[in-house]
Formats: C-alpha cells, structure tokens, sequence
C-alpha cells in the first residue's frame, strides 16, 4: 500500500474519525447523560453571569487604543514634568489629558450666517448665565469651575471681551482678526467657519467678516480625587438639566449642540442595552429558519425537534462560556455582545452538517449505529470548522487593542463549548428523536402512525396521519429536493463553457474592484461611531468637524531631560529642530509658541547676555513679567531646568491618514534631533490607532492563514488541495476589505474583529468544496464539479443563509458596532459562498492538478451489528460550509 512504513496524508484524519465514531456509538446508546449533564453544567456556569455588572469593562481608552501607545507613555511623562493645578493656573493647551469639561457648537441661524451680531451675543450670553447656573447637589459652576488668576477659566475670548453687553460686538468687530487676535489670543479653536477679508500673503493674521460658528468649553478642576468626584457630579447634572435650559431659553438667532469629557463614555455604555433585545430576535429567527429548513412533509422523519434543540445548544455554550470566563475575571466588553450572533450561526451549521450525516444513514439500522455513522461522517467536517475558528480567534488575542482580545476570548472559548455540545447535547437529542424515528411516532403527538405508503406520499394526508418513509433502493431517508437542484440544474448550468467565460469575467472585475476598494480604507475608529446615532453627540461632531476642521491641535513639544540652554550651540540646534518640526506641511509656524524664543528676544533687546549658566537661570524671571504662563512652561528646580516645551499648531489634518502621517512625521522630526525630543497632545492617545491597526490586521491576517493551512494540510489528505484553501482565504479577505470602503467602513477594533472571523470563514467555504472535487470518482473534471456540488450545495446556502439571519437583526441597530458587524459578515458569507458555489468548482476544473484520493473506507459497523457499511468521507455526508 502506498504510505507504508510512513504516516499517510489521513493520518490525522482517520483516527478522529475512528475516536468520534465510538463517541457516536456511545450517544446513541446512552443519552441521557449526554443531555442532561450539558444542561446541569450550563446551569452551573451560568451563575458567573452575577459577576457581569463588575466585568463590564468599556472604558474607550482602555478598550479602543493600541495596549502599549506611544502616547501613553508620552503622557506619564508629561505629567510627571509638568503637574497641572487647575484651581490656580488653569490652561487648556496646557493639559495632559482631555479634561473635565462641558461644551457647545453654536452655529447661526439663517438668514444671517453669522454670530458676530449684537442678538447672536445676547443668546450666547444668555446661554452662558444659564450654564454658570447650575448646579450639582448644592454645589455650582463658579465653585468647580478650572480657575486661573482667581477667576473661572473664560469659555471663549468674545465672550470674555464683550463681557455683559452683546452691542459691544460691533465695536470689537472692526479690530477682530483671524486665527490670531491682538498679537496672541488664538481663536482657531473657538470661532468657525470664518470668512476674512483679503490681504498680503505674509499677514497671516487678518480682519474677520464673519464667523458662522463659535465654541464654548466650561472646565472644570481635576486636581485630586474629590475634585474630579465635584465635577463628575457637575457635568451630570449638566446633561440632565441642559436640554430643558435650552429649551427654555427658547434661542431664536443660533442653534446650538452641547457635549461633554463624560458624553462619549456615558453613550457607548448606553449601546450595551441594546443587544438583549437584538439577541432574542435572532434567536426566534433562527428558531423559525432551522425548523423550515429541516422540515419535511413527513409527521415521523421532520426534525422540527432537532432544529429547536439544535439553537438551544448553541444557546448553551453561550452561557457556559461567558459564564465562565465572568468567574475567571476576563473583561466583558461591548464588542463581546457581538459574539451570541456569530455563535448561533456557526453552531446551527453544524447542527445541519450533523443532520445530513444522519439522513445519509440507513435508517433500519440501530440508532447506535447510526449515530456512530453519523459522528464518523460529520467528524472531519466539524472539528476542522471548528478549530480554523477557534484558532482565527485565539490568534486574535495577540493584537494590541483589549477589546479585540475579550471579543477573541469569549468568541473563541464559546466555539470550544459550542462543539462540545453538538457532540454531546445534541447528539443526544439526535440519537432519542431517532428512537421516535425508530418506532414510527410522530413528532408532536408521539402517538404510532401507519408507515406511509407510495400512494399516500402522493397525497397532503401523510403531513399529519402517516410517515416513516425512506429510499428503499438506498435504505436512507429521501434525496432533499435541494439535493436535486444542484445536482439537474445549478451545477449543469455552471459548466456551460460560456457560463464558465462568465464567471471569469465576474471574478476578474471582482478582484479588480476589491484592490481598488483597498486602496481607499480608512484607517482608525471614529470616535463618533461609539455613539448611537440618535445620540446628541453626532450633532456636536458633525458641527464641530464642520467648522473647526482647519485648526486642529495644539501640540506640545518637549525637552523631557536638562540641556545646557545657556549653551548658544545647543540653542542653535534646539531651533534647527523646531524649524524643521514647523516646515512640515501640517504646522501653522506662525501660530507657534516658544518660551525661549520670547527668553532670546527679550535677552537681545535689553542687551542682556545668557551665555551662562547663572546668568541664563538667574534672568528666567524675566518670563514671568512678560507673558506669565510662559512660566509653567518651564520646569526650573535645583537651579537647573529639567524639563521644558514649546507648542505648535496642526492644520489641515482633516482625515485619519492626516492625522496618522503628522503624528509619524512629528515623532520622526523628533527622534532625529541632536536635542532629545517628544511630541504629545491627549488626542495622539486615539492617533495611536492609527499606526497600528494596519500593522496588526496583517501581522494576526498572515499567522491565521498560516495555522489554517496546517490545520488543512493535517485534516485534508491532499496536500495540493490546501493551495486552494489558501487562494480562498486570500481571495474572500481581499473582496471584504476592498468592499469595506464602498460600504463606509472604517479599518479599525470592531471591523478587524471581523476580519479575523473571516480567515476562519473562509477556511469553511473552500476546504470542503476543494475536496470533494478531488474525492470524486467521476471521469471528467466538469462531473467532478457537479458531484460537488451535489454533496455540497445545499449545506452552503442553508450555512449561509443561516449564519446572515444570526447577524441580519444587527442591520436595524442605530449602533455603529453592531451595523459594521453586519456589514463585514454579510461580505463574509457572501463571498464565501460566491466562492464555494461559483467560482472555485469552475476553476477547479481549469486546474484540477489535485489526483484523485484513494477512497478510504470507514468501518461503521459495530460489534453487535450484522452490517458493514463502507462509506466515503464525502460520498456519505454532506460537509459543512458555514
């Protein structure tokens, strides 16, 4: 025999088949225990679900940014050097972190398209008496608010200057310029949509015609913990109060959206509550689909009982394994609710694949027997579905982003349950409805029926009165008319040589589409999407991006060690680095701001030499007179100066690869300086994604695909047949991706998610297909592919049929998270059932290099059986495609 002496291509795939067979065999005998003990075990493990409210783990920062940023640990050091005290010197550029504030956008209303007016600034004020108004269990704005030189930190510098008078608009209007007023107050982020007069190419600074939108920012102090504890209480009162101050200052002249530091938080936690909702009606759906989908008009051989007991299993494993990783102390995080959708899908295909194996027994065999034909079928089939996803998703532990890796763990451990209890719980459901099979009852009343008859199945009588009938030609129960589809008229059809020329074409333009799709992803989760969309941020957002895109943020530079300033060497590269910092094509130098700068100008003008190092630290309270906050700037202890920073102005950087390549340019600007450099603003802790989320698509895309070829290479006995199973990992990968952008769909946590599932996905639609064809006996290529077919066909639409009713209810979700779940599954299931059904059982038969495989027989029979049943691995199953 060829293979002696070495281990053969099946040597993995027989002995399973072997061990589940004798599992088989055990179930049909003994089923109880197989049924109860997965509930009693469900029953136990669910009682981890008290620890959710305490695992509940949403935090956006923790969850939605790469693990180990730069940013981060820019921030620690940055506060380390350069402590806040927004009690006594508030600054908003100055902060290391968001803040704690409220905010509005108010734009103008038509016709006037402009708020510089005298009744814009009367709303506004009126707006801003309202807010310092509030209060919170006795305590008001005036007593929380950020504070500098004793007095609240000013919401925005015009309302500061017109002070109680809106008619004093009009007078500072002639002298208002833009984005810099009077020499240094910056306006880029509190007036939008400017319109300004013409003027020199070198006045950067010009006179302001109108402004249709204006932003106002209400900090609060987060010096210690009952501070922060202050303020929370604050800006909850906050959002609870405003829609009703709103409403009642019944604003005619503006229109106004609010937000705050807690909104974004406080929204994402609110989508949590709209997925029990969403679980139980893909449960009835998918309740509904398996029971039609495994009906027959047949009162004795429907497997409605089946089709019911089939989503309960997957229901099982759902609570046994978010149970018991609740008691294990692993995060539960949004993205996890996702998972209950995807179980169900995969675990209902694999109730199908077992139902098939089933019918394709004989059915006056024992159901001891039948069952262990039915595990040596299905074996393969199942447990090769099962670890490519179980693996995709423990490979997706290892990204960067905590909400990947809880998704990936709950997900991956509830496939492991999920098997355990097809074979288990479901398999004892199977072997006792067989029982009822066995002795002719019919499947609700369980009363004996007559055995049905060729003329009464000829008749709508044997739907409730008679059943029982089979194949006596086959001994199995009849061909599914699905079955007889593919097999007269789909795969037939498919063969046509001009319907071949079709399906290349199609598939050329597919892959053509799908590169270009690539091209145009974008990259990086939009912060917005963790809302719903009838939320009151996506208004705020939408005004914001609107009117303030130019002006981004204000970026600080930093010297984070002590450097020899008195040194005109070190200060002369020190300003090589800033300038090259500055020419980059997103930085305004013009709105830049330097303490030495300023230290060297007035230094010149006294004719004051800071050469040295006493004289250079002895004169730095010259800073102080001259512009006092350049002073907290300057980290000046012991006599020397630890730490200091600077600031520039980003422009321009409207979309994610904006942001991503400033943020690489500016880090790069600063590891190449002769000075030690760090750039860092709050906002680089999100842009972090940015330069990282590609990187690990493909760095999780390229190890998954790798373990899903071994895993096909040890369960396929045919080595060339895995070079199919590739092609189609990489083909369905490309097409999802690519389609990503038409269907506006960011590259970023939740859709990487996704692509992970994919990998498995695919594995499931090709590797079956792939073999089947190379199993077959038939003479030509073109009957190789409808035998496929024929064995495959319709477990791929019911797989994935079934797998999109899992997620369809996700489509109708006002939720982001869920709706791109959707999307990317839906292009998941498909292109992969594209793939299955069309184009790999036509290319296989341009390419069919793959030899025919000797057709190994499993023995089915057990000791006490008088039958030897030689069944094929395919000829005798229909293979699960998901």
């Amino acid at each position: 025999m060829a293979g002696e002496g070495a281990c053969r291509t099946d040597c993995v795939e027989r002995p399973l088949s072997r061990s589940l067979r004798r599992l088989g065999g055990l179930v049909g005998a003994h089923p109880w225990p197989f049924l109860l003990l997965p509930v009693a075990l469900s029953a136990a493990l669910g009682a981890g679900f008290v620890q959710l409210p305490s695992r509940k783990s949403n935090d956006i920062e923790a969850q939605f940014t790469p693990r180990w940023g730069p940013a981060k640990a820019d921030r620690r050091l940055v506060q380390d050097r350069f402590p806040t005290r927004d009690s006594e010197r508030f600054s908003a550029q100055r902060l290391t972190t968001e803040g704690a504030f409220a905010s509005f956008v108010a734009v103008a209303e038509e016709p006037s398209h402009t708020l510089l007016t005298p009744t814009a600034f009367a709303g506004l004020l009126a707006l801003d008496a309202a807010v310092r108004g509030l209060n919170a269990s006795g305590r008001t704005f005036g007593e929380v608010c950020a504070r500098t030189d004793g007095s609240c930190a000013s919401p925005n510098p015009l309302i500061s200057a017109v002070g109680d008078d809106p008619a004093r608009i009009e007078t500072l209007l002639p002298g208002l310029t833009f984005p810099l007023w009077r020499g240094q107050v910056y306006l880029g982020a509190s007036l939008g949509g400017v319109t300004v007069d013409a003027g020199p190419a070198e006045d950067k600074s010009r006179p302001v015609r109108a402004a249709k939108a204006m932003r106002l920012f209400y900090f609060l102090q987060e010096d210690d913990a009952a501070q922060r504890e202050a303020s929370v209480k604050w800006l909850k009162a906050f959002l609870e109060q405003i829609p009703d101050v709103l409403a009642s200052l019944n604003l005619t002249s503006v229109k106004v959206a609010y937000f705050t530091s807690l909104s974004r938080q406080e929204e994402f936690d609110e989508n949590t509550k709209e997925a029990i909702p969403l679980v139980s009606v893909t449960y009835t759906l998918m309740i509904f689909f398996s029971i039609m989908s495994c009906s027959r008009f047949d009162c004795v051989r429907t497997k409605v009982w089946i089709a019911a007991f089939g989503v309960l299993s997957s229901g099982l494993a759902v609570v046994s394994s978010f149970g018991l990783l609740l008691v294990c102390g692993v995060p539960f995080v949004i993205t996890v609710a996702n998972a209950p959708f995807l179980i169900l899908g995969v675990g209902v295909d694999d109730m199908f694949i077992m139902v098939s194996c089933w019918q394709q027994t004989k059915v006056k065999d024992k159901v001891k027997d039948r069952m262990a034909a039915t595990y040596a079928g299905a074996a393969v089939s199942v447990t090769i579905t099962t670890l490519t996803d179980v693996l995709a998703f423990y490979i997706g532990i290892a990204t960067s982003f905590p909400s990947i890796q809880s998704f990936c763990i709950y997900t991956g451990t509830a496939f492991i349950f999920c098997y355990i209890y097809n074979l288990t719980f479901f398999g004892a459901v199977l072997a006792l409805n067989g029982r009822r099979e066995e002795s002719n009852r019919h499947w609700l009343t369980f009363m004996k029926v007559p055995t049905e008859t060729q003329e009464s199945r000829r008749s709508a009588y044997n739907m409730c009165c008679v059943g029982g009938s089979y194949n006596e030609s086959t001994g199995a129960e009849f061909e599914h008319p699905m079955n007889g589809f593919f097999r007269k008229h789909f795969g037939p059809f498919l063969m046509q040589p001009w319907t071949k020329v079709f399906v290349v074409v199609l598939y050329l333009v597919y892959l053509g589409s799908s590169i270009y799709g690539c091209t145009r992803v974008k990259e990086g989760i939009d912060l917005r999407h963790l809302a719903n969309d009838r939320s009151y941020v996506i208004k705020y957002y939408n005004w914001r991006d609107k009117y303030f895109e130019e002006y981004g943020e204000r970026v600080m530079v930093i010297v984070p060690e002590s450097i020899p300033y008195w040194n005109s060497a070190v200060r002369a590269d020190l300003e090589n680095c800033m300038e090259l910092i500055e020419n980059s094509t997103y930085v305004d130098k013009y709105l830049s701001d330097s303490w030495l700068r300023l230290y060297v100008t007035i230094a010149n003008r006294i004719s004051l030499n800071i050469d040295n190092r006493s004289s250079f630290t002895g004169n730095l309270s010259i800073l102080s007179r001259v512009k006092p906050e350049s002073q907290w700037d300057v980290n000046f202890t012991d006599l020397e100066i630890s730490a200091s920073r600077f600031f520039i102005q980003i422009v321009n950087a409207t979309t994610s690869v904006d942001k991503k390549n400033f943020l690489e340019q500016l880090r790069d600007f600063a590891a190449g300086c002769k000075v030690p450099l760090i750039v860092y603003h709050p906002a680089f802790i999100y842009f972090d994604q940015y330069l990282v989320i590609a990187q690990n698509t493909i760095q999780n895309i390229l190890i998954a695909t790798g373990a899903m070829l071994v895993i096909s290479l040890l369960l396929i006995p045919n080595p060339l047949c895995s070079l199919w199973v590739t092609f189609a990992i990489g083909s369905v990968i490309v097409g999802v991706t690519g389609f990503m952008a038409y269907w506006d769909v960011n590259l970023d946590t939740i859709s990487m998610i996704n692509l992970v599932v994919c990998i498995g996905f695919s594995v499931d639609f090709s590797a079956h297909i792939s073999y089947a064809f190379v199993s077959s006996e038939k003479p030509s290529m073109n009957d190789k592919a409808v035998d496929a077919l024929y064995h495959l066909g319709y477990p791929v639409v019911q797989g994935a049929v079934s797998t999109i009713l899992g997620v369809l209810v996700l489509s109708m979700s006002t939720t982001y998270i869920f709706r791109t779940f959707f999307k990317i599954m839906f292009l998941v299931i498909l292109f992969g059932a594209l793939h299955g059904l069309v184009f790999i059982p036509v290319f296989l038969t341009f390419f069919g290099f793959c030899p025919l495989l000797p057709k190994h027989q499993f023995d089915l029979h057990n000791e006490n059986s008088h039958t030897v049943e030689s069944v094929n691995y395919v000829k005798g199953t229909s293979m699960k495609i998901l």
